[in-house]
Protein backbone atom coordinates (compact mmCIF):
# COMPACT_ATOMS: atom_id res chain seq x y z
CA UNK A 1 0.00 0.00 0.00
CA UNK A 2 2.86 2.26 1.16
CA UNK A 3 3.81 1.96 -3.06
CA UNK A 4 0.88 2.66 -4.32
CA UNK A 5 0.76 5.83 -2.42
CA UNK A 6 3.75 6.83 -3.20
CA UNK A 7 5.77 6.69 0.58
CA UNK A 8 8.40 4.06 1.57
CA UNK A 9 6.36 2.88 4.79
CA UNK A 10 3.00 3.73 6.23
CA UNK A 11 1.56 3.02 9.68
CA UNK A 12 -2.01 1.95 9.59
CA UNK A 13 -4.14 4.51 12.79
CA UNK A 14 -7.51 3.14 13.45
CA UNK A 15 -9.87 4.42 16.42
CA UNK A 16 -13.49 3.47 17.18
CA UNK A 17 -14.59 7.33 16.48
CA UNK A 18 -11.90 8.40 13.97
CA UNK A 19 -12.39 5.03 11.88
CA UNK A 20 -15.92 5.45 11.83
CA UNK A 21 -16.06 8.67 10.85
CA UNK A 22 -13.53 7.75 8.04
CA UNK A 23 -15.85 5.53 6.84
CA UNK A 24 -18.80 7.80 7.08
CA UNK A 25 -16.67 10.25 4.36
CA UNK A 26 -15.23 7.42 2.11
CA UNK A 27 -19.21 5.81 2.33
CA UNK A 28 -20.48 9.18 1.18
CA UNK A 29 -18.07 9.81 -1.81
CA UNK A 30 -18.01 6.12 -3.38
CA UNK A 31 -22.15 7.27 -3.28
CA UNK A 32 -21.52 10.23 -5.33
CA UNK A 33 -19.00 8.69 -7.35
CA UNK A 34 -21.14 5.57 -8.23
CA UNK A 35 -24.39 7.98 -8.67
CA UNK A 36 -26.18 7.80 -11.92
CA UNK A 37 -29.04 10.23 -12.66
CA UNK A 38 -32.01 9.25 -13.22
CA UNK A 39 -34.55 11.68 -15.22
CA UNK A 40 -38.37 10.99 -14.61
CA UNK A 41 -41.15 13.06 -16.07
CA UNK A 42 -43.75 14.99 -14.08
CA UNK A 43 -47.52 16.63 -14.90
CA UNK A 44 -48.31 19.42 -14.26
CA UNK A 45 -51.56 20.95 -14.91
CA UNK A 46 -52.41 24.66 -15.33
CA UNK A 47 -56.27 25.40 -14.07
CA UNK A 48 -58.60 28.51 -13.62
CA UNK A 49 -59.00 31.50 -16.24
CA UNK A 50 -55.77 33.00 -18.26
CA UNK A 51 -55.17 35.81 -16.17
CA UNK A 52 -56.27 34.25 -12.40
CA UNK A 53 -54.28 30.60 -13.21
CA UNK A 54 -52.42 28.40 -10.83
CA UNK A 55 -50.50 25.25 -11.17
CA UNK A 56 -50.90 21.85 -9.75
CA UNK A 57 -49.07 18.85 -9.53
CA UNK A 58 -50.70 15.24 -10.92
CA UNK A 59 -49.80 12.51 -8.17
CA UNK A 60 -51.29 9.00 -8.61
CA UNK A 61 -53.89 8.20 -6.10
CA UNK A 62 -56.13 4.66 -5.80
CA UNK A 63 -58.31 6.62 -8.34
CA UNK A 64 -56.04 7.20 -11.29
CA UNK A 65 -56.00 5.13 -13.96
CA UNK A 66 -52.41 4.52 -13.53
CA UNK A 67 -52.47 3.21 -9.65
CA UNK A 68 -49.92 0.56 -9.09
CA UNK A 69 -48.26 0.82 -12.57
CA UNK A 70 -45.23 -0.08 -13.81
CA UNK A 71 -44.81 3.02 -16.03
CA UNK A 72 -44.52 5.53 -13.00
CA UNK A 73 -41.46 6.15 -11.11
CA UNK A 74 -42.59 7.67 -8.30
CA UNK A 75 -45.89 8.66 -7.30
CA UNK A 76 -45.44 11.88 -9.27
CA UNK A 77 -43.18 10.87 -12.17
CA UNK A 78 -43.43 8.44 -15.15
CA UNK A 79 -40.46 6.72 -16.36
CA UNK A 80 -40.50 7.67 -19.84
CA UNK A 81 -41.23 10.61 -21.34
CA UNK A 82 -43.88 9.03 -24.33
CA UNK A 83 -46.15 7.86 -21.34
CA UNK A 84 -46.37 11.45 -19.97
CA UNK A 85 -47.44 12.92 -23.18
CA UNK A 86 -49.90 10.06 -23.87
CA UNK A 87 -51.22 11.04 -20.19
CA UNK A 88 -51.85 14.70 -20.96
CA UNK A 89 -53.64 13.51 -24.10
CA UNK A 90 -56.23 11.35 -22.14
CA UNK A 91 -56.91 14.25 -20.58
CA UNK A 92 -57.43 16.49 -23.00
CA UNK A 93 -61.27 18.44 -22.70
CA UNK A 94 -61.40 16.27 -19.90
CA UNK A 95 -64.03 17.73 -16.94
CA UNK A 96 -62.22 18.85 -13.75
CA UNK A 97 -63.81 19.72 -9.93
CA UNK A 98 -62.44 21.08 -7.36
CA UNK A 99 -62.70 17.92 -4.48
CA UNK A 100 -61.13 19.30 -1.55
CA UNK A 101 -60.45 23.13 -0.08
CA UNK A 102 -58.94 23.37 3.21
CA UNK A 103 -57.76 25.89 4.88
CA UNK A 104 -55.05 26.04 8.02
CA UNK A 105 -53.23 28.10 9.99
CA UNK A 106 -49.94 26.99 11.92
CA UNK A 107 -47.59 28.10 14.28
CA UNK A 108 -43.77 27.84 14.03
CA UNK A 109 -41.44 28.72 17.29
CA UNK A 110 -37.83 29.57 17.54
CA UNK A 111 -35.53 26.58 17.38
CA UNK A 112 -33.84 25.53 20.42
CA UNK A 113 -30.65 26.99 21.53
CA UNK A 114 -27.15 26.49 20.18
CA UNK A 115 -25.14 23.69 21.79
CA UNK A 116 -21.68 23.15 20.47
CA UNK A 117 -22.41 20.96 17.84
CA UNK A 118 -25.26 23.07 16.60
CA UNK A 119 -22.92 26.35 16.73
CA UNK A 120 -20.23 24.50 14.89
CA UNK A 121 -22.67 23.54 12.26
CA UNK A 122 -24.13 27.16 11.70
CA UNK A 123 -20.36 28.31 12.02
CA UNK A 124 -19.53 26.23 9.31
CA UNK A 125 -22.17 27.53 6.83
CA UNK A 126 -22.03 31.28 7.59
CA UNK A 127 -18.13 31.58 7.94
CA UNK A 128 -16.60 28.57 6.27
CA UNK A 129 -14.65 27.75 9.25
CA UNK A 130 -13.81 24.27 10.82
CA UNK A 131 -15.35 23.19 13.82
CA UNK A 132 -12.06 23.45 16.19
CA UNK A 133 -12.31 26.83 15.21
CA UNK A 134 -15.80 27.53 16.42
CA UNK A 135 -14.48 26.09 19.32
CA UNK A 136 -11.42 28.37 19.82
CA UNK A 137 -13.36 31.01 19.63
CA UNK A 138 -16.68 30.52 21.88
CA UNK A 139 -13.56 29.06 24.62
CA UNK A 140 -12.47 33.02 24.24
CA UNK A 141 -15.71 34.26 24.61
CA UNK A 142 -16.29 32.08 27.56
CA UNK A 143 -12.78 33.12 29.15
CA UNK A 144 -14.17 36.35 28.52
CA UNK A 145 -17.24 36.11 30.43
CA UNK A 146 -19.28 36.96 27.45
CA UNK A 147 -20.38 33.30 27.38
CA UNK A 148 -21.72 30.46 28.84
CA UNK A 149 -19.47 27.21 29.13
CA UNK A 150 -19.11 25.98 25.11
CA UNK A 151 -18.80 22.18 25.63
CA UNK A 152 -22.34 21.55 26.43
CA UNK A 153 -24.58 18.63 24.38
CA UNK A 154 -27.71 20.35 26.21
CA UNK A 155 -29.79 22.82 23.75
CA UNK A 156 -32.25 23.85 26.44
CA UNK A 157 -31.78 25.99 30.26
CA UNK A 158 -32.20 24.11 33.14
CA UNK A 159 -35.43 25.55 35.51
CA UNK A 160 -32.95 26.94 37.67
CA UNK A 161 -30.91 29.39 35.37
CA UNK A 162 -34.67 29.89 33.52
CA UNK A 163 -35.90 31.67 37.07
CA UNK A 164 -33.08 34.08 36.69
CA UNK A 165 -32.90 34.73 33.10
CA UNK A 166 -33.61 38.56 33.55
CA UNK A 167 -30.23 38.94 34.77
CA UNK A 168 -28.62 37.96 31.58
CA UNK A 169 -31.37 40.29 29.52
CA UNK A 170 -30.99 43.38 31.78
CA UNK A 171 -27.33 42.71 31.35
CA UNK A 172 -27.75 42.39 27.48
CA UNK A 173 -29.62 45.61 26.92
CA UNK A 174 -27.01 47.64 29.46
CA UNK A 175 -23.80 46.45 28.46
CA UNK A 176 -24.41 45.05 24.78
CA UNK A 177 -23.90 48.73 22.57
CA UNK A 178 -25.62 46.95 19.02
CA UNK A 179 -27.96 48.84 17.35
CA UNK A 180 -29.88 45.98 15.94
CA UNK A 181 -29.56 43.78 19.42
CA UNK A 182 -30.84 46.53 21.36
CA UNK A 183 -33.26 47.65 19.24
CA UNK A 184 -34.90 43.39 19.86
CA UNK A 185 -34.48 43.98 22.78
CA UNK A 186 -36.80 47.26 23.33
CA UNK A 187 -39.32 45.68 21.22
CA UNK A 188 -39.45 42.89 24.15
CA UNK A 189 -40.30 46.14 26.65
CA UNK A 190 -42.49 48.01 24.84
CA UNK A 191 -44.56 44.47 23.15
CA UNK A 192 -44.26 42.82 26.53
CA UNK A 193 -42.99 39.55 25.95
CA UNK A 194 -42.70 37.49 28.40
CA UNK A 195 -39.26 36.25 29.85
CA UNK A 196 -40.97 33.31 31.84
CA UNK A 197 -39.29 30.38 30.19
CA UNK A 198 -40.07 27.77 33.22
CA UNK A 199 -43.08 25.69 31.13
CA UNK A 200 -41.71 26.16 27.57
CA UNK A 201 -39.45 23.41 25.23
CA UNK A 202 -36.42 25.80 26.11
CA UNK A 203 -36.22 24.74 29.57
CA UNK A 204 -36.12 21.12 30.35
CA UNK A 205 -33.91 19.65 33.16
CA UNK A 206 -33.71 15.91 32.17
CA UNK A 207 -31.85 16.98 28.88
CA UNK A 208 -29.29 18.54 30.77
CA UNK A 209 -26.07 16.20 31.73
CA UNK A 210 -23.16 18.75 33.05
CA UNK A 211 -23.83 21.83 31.13
CA UNK A 212 -27.01 23.56 29.97
CA UNK A 213 -27.31 25.31 26.29
CA UNK A 214 -24.64 28.18 25.08
CA UNK A 215 -26.47 31.75 26.44
CA UNK A 216 -24.80 35.11 26.35
CA UNK A 217 -23.84 35.95 30.18
CA UNK A 218 -25.13 39.52 29.81
CA UNK A 219 -21.34 40.43 31.17
CA UNK A 220 -17.82 40.88 30.05
CA UNK A 221 -18.82 43.64 27.70
CA UNK A 222 -15.58 45.59 29.04
CA UNK A 223 -13.67 42.95 26.36
CA UNK A 224 -16.19 42.59 24.14
CA UNK A 225 -14.04 45.75 22.09
CA UNK A 226 -10.69 44.16 22.22
CA UNK A 227 -12.35 40.94 20.08
CA UNK A 228 -11.37 40.12 16.60
CA UNK A 229 -13.74 40.50 13.98
CA UNK A 230 -15.09 36.65 13.54
CA UNK A 231 -15.47 36.47 17.62
CA UNK A 232 -17.61 39.65 17.25
CA UNK A 233 -19.60 38.02 14.82
CA UNK A 234 -19.85 34.75 17.01
CA UNK A 235 -21.19 36.20 19.36
CA UNK A 236 -24.10 38.28 18.08
CA UNK A 237 -25.12 34.67 16.25
CA UNK A 238 -25.28 33.01 19.79
CA UNK A 239 -27.31 36.54 21.34
CA UNK A 240 -30.16 36.52 18.42
CA UNK A 241 -30.90 32.53 19.14
CA UNK A 242 -30.90 33.33 22.60
CA UNK A 243 -32.89 36.73 22.15
CA UNK A 244 -35.23 34.36 20.23
CA UNK A 245 -36.79 32.19 21.99
CA UNK A 246 -38.84 35.36 23.95
CA UNK A 247 -40.19 36.45 20.95
CA UNK A 248 -43.74 35.20 19.04
CA UNK A 249 -43.98 32.23 17.18
CA UNK A 250 -44.09 32.76 13.66
CA UNK A 251 -47.75 32.67 12.03
CA UNK A 252 -48.70 30.89 8.56
CA UNK A 253 -51.98 30.94 6.70
CA UNK A 254 -52.05 27.60 4.39
CA UNK A 255 -54.40 26.30 2.20
CA UNK A 256 -54.57 23.36 0.11
CA UNK A 257 -56.16 22.28 -2.76
CA UNK A 258 -57.25 18.79 -4.76
CA UNK A 259 -58.78 18.93 -8.25
CA UNK A 260 -59.98 15.81 -9.29
CA UNK A 261 -60.16 15.23 -13.75
CA UNK A 262 -62.33 12.86 -15.16
CA UNK A 263 -60.62 10.20 -17.32
CA UNK A 264 -63.00 7.37 -18.28
CA UNK A 265 -63.53 5.47 -15.18
CA UNK A 266 -60.96 6.79 -12.97
CA UNK A 267 -60.33 10.11 -11.42
CA UNK A 268 -56.79 11.91 -12.07
CA UNK A 269 -55.75 14.17 -8.77
CA UNK A 270 -54.24 17.05 -9.16
CA UNK A 271 -52.52 18.97 -5.58
CA UNK A 272 -51.76 22.75 -5.16
CA UNK A 273 -51.08 24.63 -2.09
CA UNK A 274 -50.08 27.93 -0.96
CA UNK A 275 -48.03 29.91 2.25
CA UNK A 276 -47.63 33.06 3.41
CA UNK A 277 -46.54 34.25 6.49
CA UNK A 278 -49.13 36.46 8.29
CA UNK A 279 -46.80 37.55 11.40
CA UNK A 280 -43.07 37.26 11.71
CA UNK A 281 -42.87 36.46 15.55
CA UNK A 282 -39.23 35.28 16.21
CA UNK A 283 -38.91 35.38 12.16
CA UNK A 284 -37.82 39.51 12.91
CA UNK A 285 -34.57 38.77 14.30
CA UNK A 286 -33.82 35.90 11.94
CA UNK A 287 -35.35 36.47 8.59
CA UNK A 288 -32.01 38.00 6.93
CA UNK A 289 -29.88 35.35 8.42
CA UNK A 290 -29.82 33.03 5.29
CA UNK A 291 -29.22 35.35 2.81
CA UNK A 292 -26.40 37.02 4.40
CA UNK A 293 -23.00 36.96 2.74
CA UNK A 294 -21.23 36.50 5.77
CA UNK A 295 -17.31 36.63 5.35
CA UNK A 296 -14.28 35.19 6.99
CA UNK A 297 -11.38 37.33 8.05
CA UNK A 298 -8.38 38.25 6.13
CA UNK A 299 -6.22 35.53 6.86
CA UNK A 300 -8.62 32.94 6.26
CA UNK A 301 -9.23 35.01 2.83
CA UNK A 302 -5.28 34.52 1.94
CA UNK A 303 -5.35 30.66 2.74
CA UNK A 304 -8.42 30.23 0.40
CA UNK A 305 -6.13 31.87 -2.03
CA UNK A 306 -3.12 29.65 -1.38
CA UNK A 307 -5.42 26.59 -1.81
CA UNK A 308 -7.25 28.19 -5.09
CA UNK A 309 -3.88 27.97 -7.14
CA UNK A 310 -2.72 24.85 -5.41
CA UNK A 311 -6.16 22.57 -6.57
CA UNK A 312 -7.27 23.70 -9.76
CA UNK A 313 -9.23 20.92 -10.11
CA UNK A 314 -10.74 20.47 -6.90
CA UNK A 315 -12.02 24.72 -7.47
CA UNK A 316 -13.40 23.33 -11.01
CA UNK A 317 -15.65 20.95 -9.29
CA UNK A 318 -16.19 23.76 -6.67
CA UNK A 319 -17.30 26.48 -8.79
CA UNK A 320 -19.79 24.50 -10.62
CA UNK A 321 -21.02 23.24 -7.01
CA UNK A 322 -21.43 27.27 -6.75
CA UNK A 323 -22.91 27.50 -9.84
CA UNK A 324 -25.91 24.76 -9.10
CA UNK A 325 -26.12 26.14 -5.61
CA UNK A 326 -27.02 29.36 -7.02
CA UNK A 327 -29.08 27.95 -9.31
CA UNK A 328 -31.14 26.07 -6.87
CA UNK A 329 -31.59 29.11 -5.01
CA UNK A 330 -33.26 31.23 -7.99
CA UNK A 331 -35.00 28.01 -8.01
CA UNK A 332 -36.41 28.43 -4.54
CA UNK A 333 -36.91 31.73 -5.14
CA UNK A 334 -39.34 31.49 -7.71
CA UNK A 335 -41.19 28.81 -6.54
CA UNK A 336 -41.77 30.78 -3.51
CA UNK A 337 -43.08 33.46 -5.57
CA UNK A 338 -45.15 31.33 -7.50
CA UNK A 339 -46.95 29.44 -4.12
CA UNK A 340 -47.11 33.31 -2.51
CA UNK A 341 -49.11 34.48 -6.20
CA UNK A 342 -51.75 30.95 -6.11
CA UNK A 343 -52.40 31.42 -2.38
CA UNK A 344 -54.66 34.64 -3.29
CA UNK A 345 -56.02 32.55 -6.08
CA UNK A 346 -56.90 29.19 -4.17
CA UNK A 347 -58.44 31.44 -1.64
CA UNK A 348 -61.14 32.41 -4.15
CA UNK A 349 -61.96 28.64 -4.86
CA UNK A 350 -65.12 26.51 -3.48
CA UNK A 351 -65.07 22.90 -2.97
CA UNK A 352 -67.20 21.17 -5.46
CA UNK A 353 -67.50 23.69 -8.31
CA UNK A 354 -65.98 23.40 -11.64
CA UNK A 355 -62.75 24.61 -12.79
CA UNK A 356 -61.21 25.11 -16.16
CA UNK A 357 -58.15 23.41 -17.35
CA UNK A 358 -56.36 25.52 -19.59
CA UNK A 359 -53.14 23.41 -20.58
CA UNK A 360 -51.16 20.33 -19.13
CA UNK A 361 -47.44 19.67 -19.17
CA UNK A 362 -44.10 17.77 -18.45
CA UNK A 363 -41.76 19.05 -15.99
CA UNK A 364 -38.84 17.06 -16.32
CA UNK A 365 -36.54 16.19 -13.27
CA UNK A 366 -33.84 14.17 -12.20
CA UNK A 367 -32.45 12.05 -9.08
CA UNK A 368 -29.56 13.91 -7.23
CA UNK A 369 -26.84 12.34 -5.50
CA UNK A 370 -26.18 12.72 -2.26
CA UNK A 371 -24.23 15.41 -0.58
CA UNK A 372 -21.15 15.65 0.50
CA UNK A 373 -20.46 16.22 4.63
CA UNK A 374 -19.00 19.89 5.08
CA UNK A 375 -17.17 20.11 8.43
CA UNK A 376 -20.21 21.50 10.57
CA UNK A 377 -22.97 18.82 9.03
CA UNK A 378 -19.94 16.38 9.89
CA UNK A 379 -19.99 17.09 13.65
CA UNK A 380 -24.16 16.55 13.71
CA UNK A 381 -23.79 13.73 11.48
CA UNK A 382 -21.30 12.21 14.27
CA UNK A 383 -23.70 13.62 17.30
CA UNK A 384 -26.65 11.64 15.71
CA UNK A 385 -24.61 8.51 14.97
CA UNK A 386 -23.89 8.58 11.09
CA UNK A 387 -27.47 10.22 10.42
CA UNK A 388 -27.66 13.59 8.66
CA UNK A 389 -31.09 15.05 9.92
CA UNK A 390 -31.73 18.15 8.47
CA UNK A 391 -34.67 18.93 10.39
CA UNK A 392 -33.80 20.39 13.25
CA UNK A 393 -37.11 18.86 15.82
CA UNK A 394 -36.30 15.48 14.82
CA UNK A 395 -32.62 15.52 15.18
CA UNK A 396 -33.20 16.23 18.55
CA UNK A 397 -35.71 13.76 19.52
CA UNK A 398 -33.05 11.03 18.12
CA UNK A 399 -29.99 12.51 20.02
CA UNK A 400 -28.72 10.79 22.83
CA UNK A 401 -26.45 7.98 20.42
CA UNK A 402 -24.03 9.82 18.87
CA UNK A 403 -20.14 9.11 18.55
CA UNK A 404 -17.57 10.87 20.32
CA UNK A 405 -18.21 13.79 22.55
CA UNK A 406 -18.81 17.42 22.24
CA UNK A 407 -15.56 18.40 23.47
CA UNK A 408 -13.55 15.78 20.95
CA UNK A 409 -15.89 16.17 17.43
CA UNK A 410 -13.78 18.68 15.86
CA UNK A 411 -10.44 17.21 16.98
CA UNK A 412 -11.24 14.00 15.84
CA UNK A 413 -11.67 15.38 12.21
CA UNK A 414 -8.43 17.48 12.43
CA UNK A 415 -6.61 14.63 13.39
CA UNK A 416 -8.01 12.89 10.35
CA UNK A 417 -6.79 15.83 8.04
CA UNK A 418 -3.80 16.06 9.75
CA UNK A 419 -2.46 12.18 9.00
CA UNK A 420 -3.96 12.74 5.89
CA UNK A 421 -7.07 10.80 5.54
CA UNK A 422 -9.58 13.05 4.64
CA UNK A 423 -8.84 16.71 3.06
CA UNK A 424 -11.25 19.64 3.87
CA UNK A 425 -11.46 22.24 1.83
CA UNK A 426 -10.29 25.89 2.97
CA UNK A 427 -13.36 27.71 0.74
CA UNK A 428 -16.31 25.20 1.50
CA UNK A 429 -15.24 22.87 4.30
CA UNK A 430 -16.23 20.40 2.14
CA UNK A 431 -14.93 16.95 3.55
CA UNK A 432 -13.56 14.29 1.11
CA UNK A 433 -11.30 11.14 1.60
CA UNK A 434 -8.00 11.18 0.23
CA UNK A 435 -6.14 8.20 -1.76
CA UNK A 436 -4.35 6.86 1.77
CA UNK A 437 -7.95 7.21 3.25
CA UNK A 438 -9.86 5.27 0.71
CA UNK A 439 -6.69 2.25 1.02
CA UNK A 440 -7.41 2.25 5.09
CA UNK A 441 -11.19 2.11 4.82
CA UNK A 442 -10.69 -0.77 2.36
CA UNK A 443 -8.29 -2.65 4.68
CA UNK A 444 -10.41 -2.17 7.74
CA UNK A 445 -13.65 -3.38 5.35
CA UNK A 446 -11.76 -6.59 4.72
CA UNK A 447 -10.41 -7.13 8.19
CA UNK A 448 -12.98 -5.68 10.78
CA UNK A 449 -15.60 -4.13 8.99
CA UNK A 450 -17.93 -3.28 12.00
CA UNK A 451 -15.48 -0.40 12.86
CA UNK A 452 -16.72 1.53 9.89
CA UNK A 453 -20.52 1.71 11.72
CA UNK A 454 -21.73 4.29 13.26
CA UNK A 455 -24.31 2.53 15.21
CA UNK A 456 -21.32 0.57 16.88
CA UNK A 457 -19.56 2.98 18.44
CA UNK A 458 -22.95 4.75 19.15
CA UNK A 459 -23.96 1.51 20.49
CA UNK A 460 -20.82 1.69 23.04
CA UNK A 461 -21.06 5.53 23.86
CA UNK A 462 -24.79 4.51 24.63
CA UNK A 463 -23.70 2.03 27.40
CA UNK A 464 -20.72 4.12 28.99
CA UNK A 465 -23.48 6.86 29.48
CA UNK A 466 -25.48 3.78 30.95
CA UNK A 467 -23.05 2.65 33.23
CA UNK A 468 -22.32 7.06 34.31
CA UNK A 469 -26.50 6.89 34.84
CA UNK A 470 -26.00 3.63 37.23
CA UNK A 471 -28.72 1.94 35.04
CA UNK A 472 -26.18 -1.09 34.15
CA UNK A 473 -23.29 -2.27 36.14
CA UNK A 474 -19.62 -1.46 34.87
CA UNK A 475 -19.04 -5.20 34.96
CA UNK A 476 -21.75 -5.78 32.93
CA UNK A 477 -20.94 -3.34 30.08
CA UNK A 478 -16.71 -4.49 30.49
CA UNK A 479 -17.78 -8.20 30.04
CA UNK A 480 -19.81 -7.53 26.75
CA UNK A 481 -17.59 -5.39 25.28
CA UNK A 482 -13.91 -7.67 26.27
CA UNK A 483 -16.21 -10.65 24.97
CA UNK A 484 -16.84 -8.90 21.42
CA UNK A 485 -12.99 -7.52 21.34
CA UNK A 486 -11.70 -11.52 21.38
CA UNK A 487 -14.54 -12.14 18.98
CA UNK A 488 -13.18 -9.95 16.44
CA UNK A 489 -9.35 -9.99 17.74
CA UNK A 490 -9.59 -13.92 16.75
CA UNK A 491 -10.23 -13.50 13.50
CA UNK A 492 -7.65 -11.74 12.86
CA UNK A 493 -4.69 -13.44 14.20
CA UNK A 494 -2.96 -15.93 12.63
CA UNK A 495 -2.58 -18.94 14.72
CA UNK A 496 0.20 -21.90 14.35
Amino acid sequence: MAKEIGEEKISISVGRVMTCVLGMVVQREREIRNFVKTPYYKIIGNFGEEKSSFSAEWKVSEKSSLWESSKLYNESGFRKEDDAKNFILSLKDKRAVITEVKKSKTKENAPLLFNLAEIQNEATKRFKIKPDQTLEIIQNLYEKKLVTYPRTDARVLSTAVAKVISKNLNGLAKGFQDEEVQGYIKKMVDEKYSTNLVKTKYVNDSKITDHYAIIPTGQGFENYDKLPDLHKKMYKVIVKRFLSIFYPPAEYSKISVIIEVENDNFREQFSASGKVCEKLGYLEITKNETNKKETINQENKKQEDIELIKNNETNLENNQTKLDNEKEKNRESIEKQDEQNNLEILKKLKKGSEIQAINYEIKTSETSPPTRYNSGSMILAMENAGKLIEEEELREQIKGAGIGTSATRAEIMKKLERIGYIAINTKTQIITPTVKGEKIYDIVYMSMPDMLNPKLTASWEKGLDMVAKQEIQPDEFMKKLEAYIHSKIDKLVVKR
